[in-house]
């Protein structure tokens, strides 16, 4: 079996380079390495975002392995491979006017195309939402909800919009919520109220927002049950939520997609709502029943 330091080679500086790199490499590694290198080869955002410890035990190898890894490839270490993903991501999402200048360049480069390219992300989206959303994180964040005086719901920048449709239709179903607003410097005020028979649904997508992990995480520290949406289970909100539902959106010319996010925020609320109810009908009807026993238990009632 090949050793380590025999596969060295020029150190690849980018995605690309490094998928190709690797590739090459691929009969040279041993079994173990070969592992880590397909582990991060279908999940480059993971390995953009977690630690070497947090990553081996996804890939099921000890953290040292991910080291020998690295140093394999020709990489001083561990972080200075993860540098490629982080600035894969930093290249898939860029700012605004790079977006701009990808969708002018994008084939057909009409309104009419960019409108099929905005659909085809969308389905893509919700094609792959329906094929890995498992019901149990569904029903787990609805019972947590459900169960909430408040449910506080938290996200700021690209997840604005998620959090505001949340917030009408909580209110629309009667059931009691607060958005937080992240736009009068009152946040972190907003969100110290939640308490622990309060919940709090926060919604973070890469790049992540500190200020949303930093308000989710003072609230679980009082423990309240935290939802996070989120797009891994390497994001800061999935390391600390209760249960995390997890968005992979796809996008177009550098725009994501926000149709999953919204499928997934109607079956929330929804969901809630009617749990809400039943649980609040059944006790009606068990207060009704316990009503009628004692009038027929009272002394002196007839028999």
């Amino acid at each position: 079996m090949a050793d380590a330091e025999s596969v060295r080679s020029d150190i690849a500086r980018d995605y690309e380079a490094f998928r190709a790199l690797v590739t090459s490499l691929q009969a040279q590694l041993p079994r173990r390495l070969l592992q880590v290198a397909e582990f991060a080869l279908r999940h480059p955002e993971e390995m953009a975002l977690g630690t070497a410890a947090s990553l081996a035990a996804r890939a099921q190898v000890q953290p040292s392995t991910m080291v020998r890894f690295a140093q394999a490839l020709g990489y001083q270490g561990f972080s200075d491979l993860q540098d490629v993903f982080k600035a894969r991501i930093r290249d898939r999402w860029p700012e605004p006017p790079e977006r701009l200048r990808r969708l002018k360049s994008s084939p057909g480069g009409s309104p009419a195309s960019d409108l099929d390219g905005f659909i085809a992300a969308a389905q893509t989206s919700l094609a792959r939402l329906h094929e890995t959303m498992p019901a149990s994180a569904i029903g787990h964040a609805t019972r947590l909800l459900s169960r909430a005086q408040t449910v506080y719901i938290v996200g700021t920048r690209r997840s604005f919009p998620i959090v505001d449709y949340l917030g009408y239709t909580f209110a629309t179903l009667g059931v009691r919520a607060l958005p937080i607003d992240s736009m009068s410097g009152l946040a972190r005020e907003q969100a110290a109220l939640a308490e622990p028979g309060d919940a709090m649904l926060a919604v973070s997508f890469t790049p992540y927002a500190p200020a949303t992990a930093e308000l989710a995480g003072a609230a679980v520290r009082r423990e309240v049950p935290l939802i996070a949406i989120t797009d891994s289970p390497l994001a800061p909100l999935a390391q600390i939520a209760r249960v995390a539902i997890e968005i992979v959106e796809a996008d177009y010319a550098g725009f994501r997609s926000l149709a999953a996010s919204f499928v997934v925020a109607n079956a929330l609320t929804a969901a809630t709502a009617a749990r809400r109810q039943a649980v609040t009908s059944a006790a009606g009807r068990q207060g009704r029943r316990a009503g009628r026993f004692r009038s027929r238990h009272r002394p002196g009632s007839a028999p």
